[in-house]
């Protein structure tokens, strides 16, 4: 068994070419019934009033293609063989196009998709849309895929590119934040010199001399801020706590 076969690469009930009742059958969905129909019309065109009275619409589709052919709304032909409109060919061998067939069908019955002569796809398309309408959105369709492809590559890219920043710039963050805080070894060695620096210029010599002009810490303060008030760090509150910090680590050191 091959495999490959493709079952949909053809339509079984579709011919090169059809005698008016078998057009007609098919287009009544009554291809099941068709060796009994085609037995029972013989060699006529069309089958009589007072056959097939459970199929009424046997009898009219078999009227509607042959009333097409002897007013040239339909091209026939002789057993297969397309004829000059006008030329008298036999009723037994008279037959109609599978392509002629679907071109007058879209044209004079367009909600009409019989099976044999229409896929699935046309048979979903809608009426007011010819096979040239349906090729154009088909292309725009394929066209606005391939846009849609290119948008979601360039995306992804683009989010390639932003992920990898974003790493970097969170990476950057974290040196720079690390270089900006001290050690605690460091601030110790800070709040150490501070605390010095405060408790000598409050101190007196082993004489009584005073070592600064400062007499408590709100004159350093006082100071500090007449100097440099503004400045990072220069601010009241903060230089008590630094100050009062100092004092502590010099005593637990």
């Amino acid at each position: 068994m091959n495999s490959g076969y493709d079952s949909k690469s053809c339509n079984a009930l579709e011919k090169p070419f059809y005698k008016p009742i078998e057009a007609a059958l098919r287009w009544c969905n009554l291809i099941a019934q068709e060796e009994v129909i085609l037995r029972a019309v013989g060699e006529a065109v069309i089958p009589t009033p007072s056959m097939f009275p459970q199929w009424p619409c046997l009898r009219a589709n078999a009227e509607r293609i042959l009333d097409a052919v002897l007013n040239g709304g339909l091209t026939y032909g002789r057993d297969g063989r397309s004829v000059v409109a006008g030329e008298q060919v036999a009723k037994a061998r008279l037959t109609i196009r599978h392509a002629d067939l679907k071109e007058w069908m879209q044209k004079y019955y367009p909600d009409q998709k019989p099976a044999f002569l229409f896929d699935e796809i046309e048979k979903a398309t809608h009426t007011a849309i010819n096979a040239d309408t349906f090729r154009a959105l088909q292309a725009d369709r394929d066209a606005l895929k391939a846009r849609l492809e290119k948008a979601t590559e360039v995306y992804r890219e683009l989010k390639q590119d932003n992920d990898i920043i974003t790493a970097e710039r969170d990476s950057l963050r974290a040196i720079v934040e690390k270089m900006s805080a001290p050690s605690e070894r460091a601030e110790t060695t800070y709040l150490n010199v501070i605390g010095g620096l405060v408790e000598l210029m409050l101190s007196q010599s082993p004489g009584g001399k005073a070592h600064s002009i400062f007499n408590s810490q709100g004159a350093i303060i006082a100071a500090l801020l007449g100097y440099y008030e503004g400045k990072p760090g220069i601010a009241a509150r903060t230089l008590e706590e630094k100050f009062a910090a100092g004092k502590r680590s010099l005593k637990s050191s």
